[in-house]
């Protein structure tokens, strides 16, 4: 089976409609971005559309829209070009990756406390939206209504590429982001998402339970890891060597304790203004304490579960669950039973041939992921 692609413009006019194609893979995230791979005879009906810039999307499946970034010519195993297109696409919320977080004109930081939703809300409408500098508004981009969903959250931000720092906080937060086509209004909608609770001890809608005794999943792979641990921050604010301003936030023990040094150096000690002030002591130290928790929290991992839903499943996707929603994993074989989100869905369309292929909780870390996340957080002190 084949599922249809729109192609339309960034002016909202549909130009055509692909439903022939050798291979497509759509990856929906909840907390990151996504992509998809297409792959296509370039001299069928359409396959000339396909150019960079352009929007696709599967039928009126408008949450699901994507933005052409790369396309290419395969070659096949011999080095011999083929009559295929290789289309690489990103969901349209890759837009923010095009936007840093500017801090307000005289500050250092833009700095806002608030719930996540609205933490999230706030930088999207000072650097995409609404921002001082209106070359940097992205065309017909518009906010959902603020539910104020979420914890609290205190968040510092100053020349962070935007999509990122929506990233960090999703994960904060367990709050999913998106930018959905509104074609009635012509308008692109930034949305905050909230996954619905569907694991077996709620009662309030049917429990998605994942499990191969129900039928209702196919192949499972299950890890138990600490390599990327840490639950304990040593994190340093302003100043000099022994006078350098450090908290600590965790208090496990022993061979229970995994330590993780957090530079916080931006951590502003002063007032900002005309006529900047020393800010009193505990209102660092909380900040400086934020600062570590949130570092914390993308270290809590260990445990790792893929699967891939069964394509004759009672549980249907789209319907029973759905990205971001909050499920029951079990494996009575491997005494597993764990409720967690959907992080990531990898639906596979091939003539002949469906799947798709669920995350739940947080991937792996690859080999990339953690060089960055070492280097972002764990910055040597320079000072001896």
């Amino acid at each position: 089976m084949t599922l249809p692609i729109r192609i339309m413009t960034k002016q909202f006019e549909l130009i055509d409609e692909i439903d022939q194609y050798s291979s497509l893979q759509i990856t929906r995230s909840w907390n990151g971005i996504g992509s998809i791979e297409l792959r296509i005879n370039r001299y069928l009906k359409g396959a000339d559309k396909l150019v960079k810039g352009a929007i696709i999307f599967p039928q009126n499946k408008l949450n699901k829209a994507y933005v052409i970034r790369y396309r290419e010519i395969e070659l096949d195993q011999q080095g011999k070009i083929t009559e295929n297109w290789l289309i690489k696409a990103l969901p349209l919320k890759s837009w923010l990756g095009q936007r840093l977080t500017y801090p307000p004109v005289n500050e250092a930081q833009d700095s806002i406390e608030s719930d996540a939703e609205s933490v999230m809300l706030h930088y999207i409408l000072n650097n995409a939206i609404a921002p001082l500098d209106s070359n940097r508004i992205i065309p017909n981009l518009i906010v959902e209504e603020n539910l104020h969903r979420g914890s609290n959250v205190t968040w510092q931000s100053r020349y962070k590429n935007l999509a990122e720092e929506m990233t960090e906080i999703s994960l904060l937060s367990s709050l999913g982001w998106n930018i959905d086509i509104d074609y009635q209004q012509r308008k692109f909608v930034f949305r905050i998402l909230k996954g619905r609770n569907l694991t077996i001890n709620q009662s309030v809608l049917p429990p998605a339970i994942f499990s191969p005794e129900f039928n209702t999943l196919g192949q499972l792979s299950y890890t138990e890891s600490e390599l990327n641990y840490r639950n304990h921050a040593i994190v340093a604010g302003q100043g000099e060597g022994v006078e350098r301003r450090t908290v600590e936030v965790g208090s496990s023990t022993g061979f229970d304790r995994y330590e993780l040094f957090v530079d916080a150096r931006d951590v502003a000690e002063e007032t900002e203004g005309d006529n900047p002030q020393p800010r009193p002591a505990a209102d660092i130290d909380t900040d400086l304490i934020n600062r570590g928790e949130q570092k914390l929290s993308e270290y809590q991992q260990e445990t790792f579960l893929e699967g891939q839903s069964l394509p004759q499943s009672k549980l249907v996707y789209g319907i029973d669950y759905d990205l971001g929603d909050i499920v029951t994993l079990q494996n009575r074989d491997w005494g597993v039973t764990l409720d967690t989100p959907i992080t990531e869905v990898k639906e596979i369309y091939e003539p002949g041939k469906t799947g798709i292929n669920l995350t739940y909780g947080y991937n792996r870390p690859t080999l990339i992921s953690k060089i960055k996340q070492e280097l972002s957080g764990m910055k040597n002190e320079m000072v001896r």
